[in-house]
């Protein structure tokens, strides 16, 4: 008897970002957009390679490792072996982890005392 394969769940929330990407396979380059990130994985749309297959992402003169989870016609799940610590990839999820953490309508900080002139000094 055959049991049903249980998903793994993530550990990682992934971020949803917009990145231009070129994925290297066993025979041929591929270009796809990373829709969403982790430090652990990636959905890429765009591009599909077989299941359990492994791949490298060119993003930023770089070179990341993954291993694709699932793949359909159009689109992709992988994950990276060693997590993303340092790199081009990561720094595009730092940056889109900080956007994300921004409330929404809420683009300007401001660095500006609550008073204006001098009725604010001593």
């Amino acid at each position: 008897m055959t049991h049903p394969r249980i998903p793994m769940a993530r550990n990682r929330k992934r971020i949803p970002v917009s990145i231009d990407v070129t994925v290297n396979g066993v025979l041929n380059f591929v270009d796809g957009q990373i829709t969403d990130l982790s430090e652990g994985g990636a959905r890429i749309d765009g591009a599909s390679m077989p299941a359990r297959s492994r791949c490298e992402i060119h993003y930023g003169g770089e070179i990341t490792y993954a291993v694709v989870m699932w793949s359909e016609y159009d689109r992709m799940g992988v994950r990276f072996p060693y997590e993303l610590t340092r790199g081009a990839l990561y720094n595009a999820l730092q940056r889109a982890q900080q956007a994300a953490a921004i409330p929404q309508g809420q683009v300007f900080l401001s660095t500006r005392p609550a008073t204006f002139g001098r009725r604010g000094l001593s």
